[in-house]
């Protein structure tokens, strides 16, 4: 039995999902945590006594120990040098890039470069971009593989502004799992830039060596990566980086010394400046725990088993056709495993070539126990890119924008509301796949579903 496959089964694994009948397609959406995970933080939290480490009491120092093991076990699973690289705790890779957008010295004749192909919490760097001044610049994807438009990033990275500048992006996308090379890291600071990279998707099945490539900024959240716990991620930062970052504000834990009166503060030094009151000290320590789990497992192996599945799922859903020979689904992306990850976002056909509203899949596939993810996931630019959707198109539809959501799809001439995404991990396996694969097929071939009595979409 293959390792993977045996984790699946183990009592301190993933058995849960097979005894509970469920099929989990939603990793990018958030990882799974092994049942081992979960007694660990319940051994520990009830074999001793923790309190604030912002303290010097045994209960405080006790807590403080294990955050600092934490923040060292997370820079050698990435293979930073403490020297050069910080880590800040967040409550999510949302939290990071927010840390980052909030107090980066942007300023008129600077710019920030976005990937059209970004998560909306990089994407909303934007807003302080243009709040002082600053441009901001989106690369465009080339379809139908939705990679990058390298032509493109290289003009404007040449273009690189005298008052400084950002690039943002994704390792791997979240819309349709393009892993986008890391090597625009090291070109992209060649000429100048900063670098923020948002690994959220990436480095659940991939390795991220921050000795090979240097970005200035790495976004991450734990969740999406184990499973467990939730409401902790962190911002990795070079440390030269961090300290040219300007907060403005401060908060408790962020302080060295401050006057009420006297009206003037110091901010504390490094990582500390960046942790706004009390960090999450009874679940930080569990990353320590899940790096140890990934760690046993191997990162190559989850790339591998992520893989090999993958090319299972695209190769099945070629081949998933109506009686009449039409396509049963479209993929979004590489039709291979190329330069891609385990997400696969995808729209099924009827035997028309009518796109089968999402919503109805949703509805139908969680009547089956498959647990997807139906919508924009967050990403409107790949969303655009992906479904050819042109700029003068989208201004005039912003500037009539009121109604539902359905309406504003309507004024797009967009025939569903998104696509469905499929997202592989760790835990997946063989039956997972075929799982969905005979679903789509007993559920839609040489069917037209019936729209009738779908909610309305509230949000995207």
């Amino acid at each position: 039995m293959h390792a993977l496959d045996a984790l699946r089964a183990a009592e301190d694994g993933y058995r849960y999902l097979d005894e509970g009948g469920h099929v989990y397609l939603d990793h990018t959406g958030a990882g799974l945590p092994a049942r081992a995970q979960l007694w660990a933080h319940a051994e520990r939290i009830a074999g001793g006594c923790f309190g604030n480490p912002h303290s010097v009491s045994p209960a405080s120092e006790a807590s403080g120990e294990l955050v600092e093991r934490a923040r060292r076990r997370v820079l050698a699973h990435f293979g930073a040098d403490p020297r050069e690289y910080a880590v800040v705790f967040t409550a999510n890779a949302t939290g990071a890039c927010r840390l980052v957008g909030e107090a980066y010295p942007f300023a008129p004749g600077g710019r920030l470069v976005l990937t059209l192909d970004n998560h909306n919490s990089v994407n909303g760097l934007r807003e302080y971009a243009r709040s002082r001044g600053a441009d901001t610049v989106y690369v465009p994807l080339r379809a139908p593989g939705l990679d990058l438009d390298a032509a493109a990033m290289d003009a404007v990275l040449a273009a690189a502004p005298e008052g400084g500048g950002l690039l943002a992006y994704p390792a791997q996308s979240n819309f349709s799992g393009v892993r986008h090379s890391l090597d625009w890291i090291t070109r992209a600071k060649a000429a100048g830039w900063d670098v923020l990279l948002d690994a959220a998707a990436y480095v659940p099945t991939n390795p991220l060596d921050l000795a090979a490539v240097h970005p200035d900024f790495v976004a991450v959240s734990w969740y999406k990566v184990f499973g467990y716990p939730t409401g902790v991620g962190c911002l990795v930062a070079r440390r030269d980086a961090l300290a040219r970052l300007r907060r403005p504000w401060f908060s408790g834990g962020t302080i060295h010394v401050v006057s009420a009166q006297g009206l003037w503060h110091h901010m504390a030094e490094g990582e500390a400046a960046f942790e706004d009151g009390t960090v999450n000290y009874l679940s930080i320590p569990d990353i320590e725990f899940g790096l140890d789990w990934i760690r046993a497992i191997g990162t190559d192996a989850i790339h591998r088993h992520v893989t090999a599945l993958t090319a299972e799922l695209l190769d099945g859903l070629a081949a998933l056709r109506h009686s009449g020979g039409e396509p049963l689904a479209r993929v979004y992306g590489p039709s291979d495993t190329t330069g891609r990850g385990g997400t696969v976002a995808l729209n099924l056909l009827g035997p028309d070539g009518a796109v089968v509203d999402e919503r109805i899949v949703a509805r139908d596939s969680a009547a089956h126990r498959i647990s997807l993810r139906t919508g924009c996931f967050c990403n409107p630019g790949t969303g655009e890119a992906a479904f050819a959707i042109e700029r003068r198109t989208l201004d005039g539809a912003v500037r009539t924008a009121t109604g539902t959501i359905d309406d504003y799809l309507g004024r797009l001439g967009l025939p569903s509301g998104g696509a469905v995404r499929v997202s592989l991990g760790l835990s997946s396996s063989r039956a997972d796949v075929a799982a969905f694969l005979d679903f789509v097929a007993g559920t839609y071939r040489d069917r037209r579903p019936d729209p009738a009595g779908l909610s309305p979409r509230l949000v995207c």
